[in-house]
């Protein structure tokens, strides 16, 4: 499967899809990033595979980019901008979220899932469609909220279960 890959920010679910294509039998065809000092960029760069820097608002481009390198599935790792028109895209896209949808949709999840005294949080893997966060869900992983956990230590903890998850869920779509 071709994969092309969205990122905004350091790029470690990048770097993750990347190591785990190895094994199985994906290859990261492309990826897009929006912002100028983008730690995706610099691990797509190490690992030669082409990327490109594309205004959030030009989707048109993503899309001609997308199929001009004949991606099979997009995935946003860590791509903080919402898409307008998903459904334009020429393969199916999928998103990590650090929630267990439909819990948490949107900004400043891992906040808001400690401020109402939740047990448990975690992340989902799901399809993306015109509704903020709210595509069909593919994968979940639970992380449970402990005591002395801060924002900090639980994003952490809700990371690590995305490195677990989003290969996972990518090799579920074959």
């Amino acid at each position: 499967m071709r994969l092309g890959v969205m990122c905004s920010g350091n790029g470690t679910n990048f770097q993750n899809i990347v190591t785990n294509q190895l094994c199985n039998h994906h290859e990261v065809v492309l990826m897009i990033h929006n912002t100028k000092k983008c730690g995706a960029a610099a691990r797509a760069a190490k690992y030669g595979i082409p990327h490109v820097r594309v205004a959030h608002k030009d989707e048109d481009q993503m899309i001609k980019l997308f199929e001009v390198y004949r991606v099979d599935l997009i995935i946003l790792a860590g791509y903080m901008r919402v898409l307008k028109n998903p459904s334009a895209f020429p393969c199916p896209i999928i998103n990590v979220h650090p929630s267990l949808l439909p819990k948490y949709k949107g900004l400043n999840v891992v906040e808001r899932a400690m401020e109402a005294g939740e047990k448990v949080t975690g992340c989902t893997v799901h399809y993306v469609n015109e509704e903020l966060d709210g595509g069909e869900i593919i994968m979940q992983g639970e992380v449970p909220i402990l005591p002395d956990d801060d924002v900090e230590s639980l994003t952490k903890a809700i990371q690590r279960k995305e490195y677990a998850i989003l290969p996972a869920a990518i090799d579920s779509l074959k």
